[in-house]
Formats: C-alpha cells, sequence, structure tokens
C-alpha cells in the first residue's frame, strides 16, 4: 500500500491525480499512522479536511442567520419602497422638462420693442441714414464682384488656352 501511496502523492506533487486518486490520499491521511516521509502531505490533507469542515460549519450558521434576521413580509415592503421611488422619479422628470421647457420659451420670445425715438420726423431721419449706409455698402460690392468677374474671365482663358473659346460660351 505505501508504494501506491508514494505513486499517488508523485502525482499529486504534479497536478496529475484525478479526483478519486484524491480522495483516496485523503482517506488514507486521516486513517493511517504515517512515516516521518509522508508528515507534511499528511499535515496537508489533515489542513484542507478541517478548513472543508470549518467552511460548512460557517455556512450553516450564515444560512441560519439570515433566515432569522429578514422579516417576515419583506416582499411587500421592497415593492413598495420600489414603487414609491418610481413614482418620484417620474415625478422630478416630469418637473425638470417642464422648467427647461419654460425656459426655452422664455427664451425664444423677444422683449418687448420699445420706441427709441418720440419725434417721427427724427426716426425717419435715421432709418434713411442707415438705408444709405447699405446702399453705399452694396454699391461698393458690386465693384468688388465687378473685379473677381474680371479675374474669372482671365483664368478661362488661361486655362482655355489663346484663341480658343470658352466650352460655356458654345452651348449658351
Amino acid at each position: 500500500m505505501d508504494s501506491r501511496i508514494e505513486q499517488l502523492v508523485e502525482k499529486y506533487w504534479k497536478c496529475e491525480t484525478s479526483l478519486e486518486e484524491e480522495n483516496e490520499l485523503k482517506a488514507y491521511f486521516a486513517t493511517h499512522e504515517v512515516s516521518d516521509e509522508w508528515k507534511d502531505a499528511a499535515s496537508l490533507f489533515k489542513y484542507f479536511d478541517h478548513q472543508k469542515k470549518l467552511a460548512m460549519n460557517e455556512d450553516g450558521v450564515a444560512r441560519k442567520l439570515n433566515v432569522e434576521m429578514q422579516p417576515k413580509d419583506d416582499g411587500k415592503v421592497k415593492k413598495l419602497v420600489f414603487t414609491t421611488a418610481k413614482i418620484a422619479a417620474g415625478v422630478l422628470v416630469l418637473v425638470a422638462a417642464t422648467f427647461l421647457v419654460r425656459q426655452e420659451v422664455r427664451k425664444s420670445y423677444p422683449t418687448d420693442v420699445v420706441d427709441t425715438y418720440s419725434d417721427p420726423e427724427l426716426a425717419f431721419k435715421e432709418t434713411k441714414k442707415a438705408l444709405m449706409m447699405i446702399s453705399k455698402g452694396f454699391g461698393k460690392a458690386k465693384q468688388e464682384a465687378g473685379k473677381i468677374r474680371i479675374f474669372n474671365e482671365a483664368e478661362e482663358a488661361i486655362q482655355n488656352g489663346p484663341g480658343q473659346k470658352d466650352p460655356e460660351e458654345e452651348r449658351i
């Protein structure tokens, strides 16, 4: 039997044993007197067995405490709390949306226009003055556009070569 145990221990240290072989080792070290050669392995297997029993005892105690500590109508209370939280969240979203929409509506409507001139003649003169400034700006823009047209014509002449007509002009 010692040769069988020796083979199993060697396989165990190489991580090659099956569960049945490990159970055989556990049983051997738990029931037999072992030699000094196997004292380390025996103490390791006894430690594993002790930890397993300890974990099982702690697990049983924890389950028993959990059962005793839980109130009887825990499901009803949780359901009531979650339902109330959902309703409160919905109301909060509705209030926030209403507030934001009202802010946007206020921004979109301009404030009342107040007359800046009490005298209609003065208002007419100022309006005429502003329109004349715009008219001068348009006139200057027209002159600048003419320069751009000349530049475009020169560019087309360069691209088409000397003496050739613009293909767009032929279509027209």
